[in-house]
């Protein structure tokens, strides 16, 4: 799965990047890869894959433990603190140290929860595919729209169009589990998919038939 999820996003990874965290937060584990860019480059992305986990951790979980209509600050950080304990055990965690530091380096976010942040960020009056899918947004930008949602009650977060009655309840957790994932691998930029495991097996199935080879090469 997670190798889907990433050849899904391969053409949202600019040929000069050295490395990438993708994560894909869901409703109960979060798949997350961490991609090595450094060496000579594959037309597979899925190949550059030098480690990866799946936590037992998703926003309907963390709602559930947590609650997810009222969320004080005190309850977020909490929730923040609970997914941050469980990537600090993930011993494939630093196989990226060596980028992290790097402009070449970035965060590509693949859920619910990005593409979200991302539709806030813009004051999207209806959620648009195709204005949020590789999205570019800075430290600040992020920073600012996970503030601005802990700081929103539930019926505000219901009122948001690009949130609703369908994600009030979840959002925060995603932006725990997001919050988490920025503190072990802090980077200057994310990067925002709405694509996944589909096109992933599609660019597998391209790349199989050399599609990507001849035509594409770089970018499965």
């Amino acid at each position: 799965e997670a190798r889907l999820a990433v050849s899904g996003c391969g053409s949202l990874v600019d040929r000069d990047t050295q490395g990438v965290v993708l994560f894909d937060i869901g409703g109960g584990s979060s798949e997350i890869a961490l991609i090595d860019l450094t060496g000579h480059r594959s037309p597979r992305l899925a190949n550059h894959i030098v480690s990866w986990t799946s936590l037992p951790v998703g926003v309907v979980s963390l709602a559930e433990r947590f609650g997810g209509r009222t969320v004080t600050r005190e309850v977020f950080a909490a929730m923040v603190e609970d997914v941050a304990v469980r990537l600090r055990a993930f011993d494939g965690r630093d196989r990226l140290s060596h980028v992290l530091a790097s402009p070449k380096f970035h965060l590509l976010g693949t859920s619910g929860t990005v593409t979200t942040l991302a539709g806030v960020h813009l004051d999207l009056e209806r959620y648009d595919r195709r204005r949020v899918d590789g999205l570019w947004m800075d430290r600040d930008s992020v920073d600012r729209m996970v503030e601005k949602l802990v700081g929103w009650d539930f019926q505000q977060r219901v009122a948001n169009p690009c949130i609703g009655a369908d994600r009030a309840d979840l959002v925060l957790a995603g932006c725990a589990i997001l919050e988490a994932i920025r503190a072990v691998w802090p980077s200057e930029r994310l990067r925002v998919a709405d694509r996944g495991l589909r096109e992933g097996i599609l660019s597998e199935l391209m790349a199989d038939d050399g599609v990507w080879r001849n035509n594409g090469r770089g970018r499965a």
